[in-house]
């Protein structure tokens, strides 16, 4: 069973390289927000109702924690099997819906928008995961996790190849922008929107984190492996403003769930120690340096000593 640490430093908080001392506070501890999920995905954080949504996937709910008392309570149920979420620009969320094969915007007077569910006529299969890029386009992956059975979704046949997508809701356009990545899942942009990192999560014989040159208009080039997680296993990740990616971790060997963190050059410096795998993960917080991280059944956080970029 799984007790928080009583002493200062938290032993959970691991320094793979001296400069990842610099994103520890010395007075932080790893704590457990909420422990009841089947699968824990998919966090975004609401300053401005001092809240965190986060989907469990399996039981077809969003759930809210809320900052100031603690609780939990359902935000929607069902969802739809609902799993990546973001804010976009303007502090609307957006979706990954498994089971409806789409991608969502909540409006502010709680009525759904569909941003994306086909193209030229074929079927998402299931969005994943999400991110809004500073000019309003949504960027989401498409793999075929939520078809390949009932758990997380339903089964059906996957009607496009997974895939990068980029839909700018503004004239709702769409444009496939990779489709050259094995099992794509979790993405972020680097602080200057300059490159674009995607979790290859079904790359054999080690799953990796790709990275892309993002031009001007959007369109991607240099298809290049960042990370390989030799034995390792990304998921979900973020990025601070030093440009640094903090991925959820694990599968297999124990030691490894949790959080392991990237600086820019693709060099592990730092592992948050959690005990169950870490799916997602979100900043949030007053100042954007609480870390929330989505694992396997739980909810968790860690104050850091850096900020989580906008749109993530």
């Amino acid at each position: 069973m799984w007790e928080p640490n009583r002493r200062y430093p938290d032993e959970a908080v691991q320094a793979l390289h001296p400069s990842f001392n610099a994103y520890r506070l010395a007075l932080a501890s790893v704590e457990r927000l909420f422990d009841d999920c089947r699968w824990s995905e998919g966090p975004v954080w609401f300053g401005d109702a001092r809240a965190l949504l986060w989907s469990d996937i399996p039981n077809n709910r969003i759930l809210k924690w809320d900052e100031e008392t603690g609780a939990v309570a359902a935000f929607r149920k069902p969802s739809n099997n609902a799993n990546g979420n973001t804010r976009d620009r303007q502090g609307r969320l957006v979706t990954c819906e498994h089971l409806t094969r789409r991608v969502t915007r909540t409006e502010y007077d709680g009525a759904i928008t569909v941003l994306m569910d086909g193209f030229e006529g074929k079927r998402l299969n299931s969005p994943n995961d999400v991110v809004v890029k500073s000019d309003g386009t949504v960027w989401f992956t498409d793999p075929i996790f939520g078809i390949l059975g009932h758990y997380e979704g339903e089964k059906a046949e996957s009607e496009m190849a997974p895939a990068v997508w980029r839909v700018d809701p503004a004239t709702g356009r769409a444009r496939k922008m990779a489709d050259d990545i094995a099992g794509p899942n979790g993405l972020a942009f680097s602080p200057d929107e300059k490159t674009l990192y995607v979790v290859a999560s079904r790359e054999d014989p080690h799953r990796t984190i790709r990275a892309f040159d993002v031009a001007e208009d959007g369109s991607l080039s240099r298809n290049r492996v960042l990370i390989d997680s030799q034995g390792g296993s990304p998921d979900g990740f973020r990025v601070d403003i030093d440009g640094n990616l903090w991925c959820g971790w694990g599968m297999g060997d124990p030691a490894l769930d949790g959080v392991r963190v990237f600086n820019p050059q693709g060099e592990a410096i730092g592992h948050i120690a959690l005990p169950e795998r870490c799916a997602n993960l979100c900043f949030g917080g007053r100042h954007r340096n609480r870390l929330f991280m989505a694992a396997s059944h739980g909810l968790y956080s860690l104050y850091v000593n850096t900020q989580g970029v906008a749109g993530g």
